[in-house]
Order: C-alpha cells, then sequence, then structure tokens
C-alpha cells in the first residue's frame, strides 16, 4: 500500500505498517507522531504555511512524484499559489513567463538549462503552472556567477556591472554558524583523501569559497521569494530545491527567515528507508522537517574507492578545463 499516492482517504496507520514495494513508491508521514497520511492530508496542513520548502533528491523519481501530488494538492487549497525553483535562474525569469504565457516552446525554455533530467522532473510541474495560471519564480543565482564565486570567493561579486550584480542577493550570509559548520564538514569528509599540508591548505580555502558560492544560491533563493512574497500580497509559496538547502531550517529556510522573520514556513524532507524494512522513521532522520517523503534510498555511487577517484579525476578535470578566462566578459 502506497499512501502517500492514496488521494484523500484517511491513512492514520503507524509507519510500521507503512511500506515501500518499488523505487517508484513513495509515501508520505506527519513527522510529530510518526503517523502516514495521505497527500490530501498533508495538503490540508500545508496550507496555512506562508512557504512550504519541498526538499528533493534532484534524481530520485518517486520523489518528483510526491512534489508533483504535492503541488496539485496545495492548488486545490491555496487560491493564490507560486511555484518557486531552484532550477530556474534568475537571468532566465523572462524567458519562462514567456513560455508560461505561451509565447515561446519548451525547447526555447530549456535550451542551456542545465538539468538533463528536466523532462521527467520538473516539466510536469511546469506544465501544470502553465495550465493553471501560477507565477513561477526563478528563484537561483545563475550557475556562471555561482562557479566564479567558488573560484575566487565573494569579492568576484564586486567586478560585475550592475546588470548582473543585481542576479545575486545583495546580501550574502557567509559567517560562522550552524549551517557552515555543517557544510565545512560534509565538504572535509569529501575531501579528505590524505595529502601534503600544502594541499591541505590549498583545501581549506577551496572549502570556502565553496560555501560562498553555496550561500549565494541560499541567499539569492531566499531574497527571490521574499521579494516575491513583498510584491505580491495575499500569495502563498511553493518552493523546490535540494534537500541541502532546507534541512534542519537552515541554508534558504534560515535566510529566508532573516529576511522576513514573521513568516510561517513548512518543510518537507525526503527520507530513505530500505528495500524490505518497515518505514520507521526516528526524529532525527527527518532533519527538521515537518512532513517527510519516505523513499527507497538512491543506488551507491561508487562501490569501489577506485571508481572514486576515477569520478573525482574526472570532475577535477572538468573544473580545470572551465577555469581559464571564463571569470571575466
Amino acid at each position: 500500500m502506497v499512501l502517500g499516492t492514496a488521494g484523500a482517504e484517511p491513512a492514520n496507520h503507524p509507519m510500521a505498517e507503512a511500506m515501500l514495494p518499488d523505487f517508484n513508491s513513495f509515501v508520505m508521514m506527519r513527522v510529530e507522531g510518526s503517523t502516514a497520511i495521505s497527500v490530501d492530508q498533508a495538503a490540508g496542513a500545508l496550507k496555512d504555511f506562508d512557504v512550504i520548502f519541498v526538499g528533493e533528491l534532484h534524481d530520485h523519481i518517486a520523489n518528483h512524484l510526491a512534489e508533483m501530488a504535492l503541488l496539485r494538492a496545495i492548488q486545490k487549497r491555496v487560491p493564490h499559489l507560486a511555484l518557486s525553483m531552484e532550477q530556474f535562474e534568475r537571468d532566465r525569469q523572462a524567458t519562462l513567463d514567456d513560455y508560461l504565457a505561451g509565447k515561446i516552446g519548451e525547447e526555447t525554455l530549456t535550451d542551456g538549462l542545465g538539468w538533463r533530467n528536466y523532462a521527467q522532473a520538473y516539466r510536469p510541474l511546469i506544465e501544470y503552472a502553465k495550465e493553471h495560471q501560477l507565477p513561477v519564480i526563478a528563484a537561483n543565482a545563475p550557475q556562471k556567477i555561482v562557479r566564479c564565486v567558488a573560484r575566487e570567493g565573494v569579492k568576484f561579486l564586486s567586478t560585475l556591472p550592475a546588470d548582473k550584480r543585481k542576479l545575486v542577493a545583495a546580501m550574502l550570509h557567509t559567517e560562522d554558524g550552524v549551517y557552515k559548520k555543517k557544510f565545512l564538514k560534509f565538504m572535509e569528509e569529501d575531501a579528505a583523501h590524505g595529502g601534503s599540508k600544502g594541499d591541505k591548505e590549498k583545501a581549506a580555502d577551496r572549502i570556502e569559497k565553496s560555501f560562498a558560492a553555496q550561500v549565494a544560491r541560499d541567499d539569492t533563493m531566499a531574497e527571490s521569494i521574499a521579494n516575491f512574497l513583498q510584491t505580491h500580497p495575499g500569495y502563498k509559496i511553493m518552493h523546490v530545491t535540494g534537500s541541502f538547502h532546507a534541512e534542519e531550517g537552515l541554508g534558504t529556510v534560515e535566510r529566508l527567515k532573516m529576511r522576513l522573520p514573521n513568516l510561517k514556513v513548512g518543510l518537507i524532507l525526503p527520507v530513505g528507508v530500505k528495500p524490505g524494512e518497515a518505514a520507521q522513521v526516528k526524529l532525527s532522520d527527518a532533519k527538521g522537517a515537518d512532513f517527510a517523503i519516505l523513499l527507497r534510498p538512491e543506488p551507491e555511487p561508487y562501490i569501489t574507492g577506485s571508481e572514486r577517484k576515477a569520478a573525482e579525476d574526472r570532475q577535477a578535470a572538468r573544473f580545470r578545463s572551465t577555469a581559464s578566462n571564463t571569470c571575466r566578459s
């Protein structure tokens, strides 16, 4: 029984009874009480929030099925709903608006978008928004600018002309705190493969700049949401983003509350449950979420150390190949 797709029927079953039969299945769970609920039941509670963050695993089909079901159910209950997306960057807002207005085709919309899974993952959301005339916010900072911040740090932003600078949030919060500590730990663990003292010093500098790039995304998405709410009174927003940007109420969530502290913000996050296990989730697994989307875990990306090393080498080569002269027009 896949309770997440069961519509409006009651689903007040303990999580021990809620199973995930295959990779395309999902179960919605109210974290408080660890209770499985239907998507419609979740939407009934979520309609009272000003902003609903839906964290995702970008390549997980069940996560995207859950997002579509949530958008449909929430929109039926919220007269003025906007969709905000990490996947669209601020410099594409006019193109996105033209597509929603029927002025251009999908090929023009997605040209250069950078999300290879657009058709499977994000087309359903955009087409629903288009059909139901929902505003869609191109919330993110442009990838090219973020990449240059990762190479040069926040100082790069001061080199941008005014029309480019406004594509990134006016204020970036790079200060020390729980989010920075979490990000640095993640990056250090990912890069912990030995090396000389000099290599480690270079790695530390690179990680600091990587955090600045991460924050450029978080603060820009938060500012985009805040700006829309301030210019569209009465609207509520569903924001789709990678789960790291929202876990524990940090990242974009934290930065939105810095800008609009009185907002009521709801958080939905994916939680992996291994095949054959009862879908029982501890509060710590939910990472601060109000609701969880229970999913089968994604496959392991690497089994052997040599696989991981080869992938890291390819990534480093791609970084070097685009490094020279790409941050100066």
